[in-house]
C-alpha cells in the first residue's frame, strides 16, 4: 500500500518537506510505502475548465506535474498534500495544480483517505488547512484526523524541528492514516461493499 505525498512548496527541502518527511517516516513504521512528488518552483497553469479531461482522463496541459500527480493518486491508497501558508492561504501553485488534478477526474479518488498538512511561520494555518480539505470532501475522500489541526510552525526546517507538538501531530496523522487505509483494505477483503454513489443531482440556483 502506497500513500502519495505532494510537497506544494517551491522549496524541495524546506519547512513543508520537514512536516511531510515526518509523516513519511511514521507511515513506513506502519508498513506503508510512500511516494513524494515535489511541485517545484516553475509556473503551474490554472484550470481553464475546457472539459477535455472528462474524455481523456488527463489534463490538456502537460508541462507541469498535474498529470503526474493525478496518475499517482489514481494508483495510491491515500493522499497527503502539504503546503506553506501564504497570506493565510495555501500556495497558489498547489491550488492551481489541485484544481486540475480534481476537476472531472475526482471520481477515481473516492474512498481514498486524504489529509492536508500546512506549514507557517506564525498564523494562517487553520484557514489554509480548511481550503485544502475542500478538495477531499467534495470527492468522497475520508479526511484523516490527527490530535490537532495538521500544522507545523517555524521559519526554517531547524525551527520546525523544535515544534514538538507539530511534529507529534504529523506522526499521529500518519498512524491514523495507516490504520484507516488498512481498515479499508480489510473491509474490501471481507467483502464489505463500498458505498455506491447515487446519480448526481445538479441544481442550479438561477434558472
Amino acid at each position: 500500500m502506497t500513500i502519495l505525498l505532494v510537497n506544494g512548496s517551491p522549496h524541495a527541502k524546506g519547512c513543508t518537506f520537514t512536516a511531510l518527511d515526518t509523516v513519511a517516516k511514521q507511515l513506513k513504521k506502519n508498513g506503508l510505502k510512500t511516494k513524494l512528488i515535489h511541485i517545484g518552483s516553475k509556473p503551474i497553469r490554472g484550470c481553464i475548465a475546457c472539459g477535455k479531461c472528462a474524455k481523456t482522463g488527463r489534463c490538456t496541459f502537460d508541462d507541469d506535474p498535474a498529470n503526474e500527480v493525478a496518475a499517482a493518486l489514481a494508483e495510491a491508497q491515500g493522499l497527503v498534500v502539504g503546503s506553506p501558508v501564504y497570506y493565510a492561504g495555501p500556495n497558489a501553485s498547489v491550488c492551481a495544480l489541485l484544481d486540475r488534478v480534481f476537476f472531472r477526474k475526482n471520481t477515481q479518488y473516492a474512498f481514498k483517505p486524504a489529509a492536508a498538512v500546512v506549514s507557517c511561520r506564525r498564523g494562517g494555518a487553520s484557514a489554509s488547512f480548511d481550503r485544502l480539505n475542500k478538495y477531499f470532501t467534495i470527492s468522497r475522500m475520508p479526511v484523516v484526523a490527527s490530535q490537532y489541526w495538521n500544522s507545523v510552525h517555524g521559519n526554517s526546517p531547524a525551527e520546525v524541528a523544535q515544534d514538538k507538538e507539530g511534529l507529534q501531530t504529523m506522526r499521529t496523522l500518519a498512524d491514523n492514516m495507516a490504520w484507516l487505509v488498512k481498515c479499508i483494505a480489510a473491509g474490501d477483503a471481507a467483502g464489505i461493499p463500498r458505498p455506491v454513489p447515487e446519480p448526481v443531482e445538479v441544481t442550479n440556483f438561477i434558472r
